[in-house]
């Protein structure tokens, strides 16, 4: 079946994007593989979502969801493979090798999480090193655990974890915390979480499972190790770009480069929201309001078409 959009991704971008083109009368498919994106694996209070004075990520998402599947849009819950332009148009190929075609498409899958490319990472993930908190960390009761990474995304996984786990090692690799003060006052008022500051990860250990992580001191160059027995990485996020990938034009972070005004990218028809976008600030709000616009400019792009 031949849509005029598809939308790729069911976090906040995704959503809002689906919501206005539905509301647009736009006859358009959202294909993800899960609702959520990175907030539905955060079940931290978000405290800056218009209309929401606390909320979890989880929560939130499941509103947004909710209120998508009240208008009238085609829902696919699937990965997509890759996107390829043929004539005039787009086409998505899926894992379950189904193929959709579109007049106009929004890519919108955030981002995945940053792998810390150290010895051990790859060896135990699902054996002590885990990328979601959410997901995790309940099998982490009463143990020890580091949290690598000490933005906000790691001390806000600290919060969360502290009501779970007997102690936490934050460990950053810089001379000096990048976290709000409000989330640093709340890791230390947990009194379960000690701060360990010019890291440098050597390498992750165990047998069966994690038992201890090695690392630098980069002022002394001693190599120190602590002993624990997960190891949660919150070291940033890789815009999730790989089947857009000869599309469109990529910055050097590998974000796609959009027009600020309409979020369209170098191909006509294609327009980007969200995180994978090089957009500087990469807050829920932002990727929702992304997603609208893109779905306003979308339509407006559709419409000129039709019109010819």
């Amino acid at each position: 079946m031949k849509y005029d959009l598809i939308i790729i991704g069911g976090g906040p971008a995704g959503i809002s994007a689906g919501i206005y083109i539905a509301r647009l009368g736009v006859n358009a498919l959202l294909i993800t593989k899960e609702f959520g994106g990175q907030i539905g694996k955060k079940a931290v209070d978000i405290e800056n979502y218009p209309g929401f004075s606390k909320i979890s990520g989880p929560d939130l998402i499941k509103k947004m969801e909710e209120h998508l599947k009240s208008n009238k849009i085609d829902i696919e819950m699937n990965e997509v493979l890759r996107v390829e332009k043929r004539d005039e148009n787009f086409v998505v190929l899926t894992k379950t090798k189904k193929e959709f075609e579109a007049t106009s498409i929004i890519f919108a899958s955030g981002a995945d999480p940053r792998p810390l490319e150290v010895p051990g990472e790859k060896e135990y993930i699902g054996k002590g090193v885990s990328y979601c908190a959410l997901c995790d960390g309940p099998i982490f009761a009463n143990k020890t655990v580091a949290v690598i990474g000490g933005g906000n995304a790691g001390f806000e996984t600290a919060i969360f974890l502290s009501k779970i786990v007997k102690k936490i090692y934050i460990l950053e690799f810089g001379s000096e915390i990048k976290a709000f003060e409000s989330n640093q006052k709340l890791v230390n008022q947990t009194g379960k979480a000690e701060i360990i500051t010019n890291v440098k990860l050597k390498e992750i250990h165990g047998k069966d499972f994690v038992e201890y992580v090695t690392y630098e001191d980069k002022e002394t160059k001693e190599e120190k190790s602590v002993e624990v027995q997960g190891v949660f990485v919150e070291v940033g996020y890789m815009p999730a770009t790989s089947y857009a990938k000869g599309l469109v034009n990529f910055n050097e972070r590998d974000e796609i480069k959009v027009k600020p005004e309409t979020c369209e990218t170098s191909t006509p028809g294609i327009f980007a929201a969200g995180d994978m976008n090089e957009g500087v600030f990469k807050q829920v709000v932002t990727a929702a309001g992304e997603g609208a616009k893109t779905a306003l400019a979308a339509h407006n792009y559709i419409q000129r078409l039709k019109s010819k």
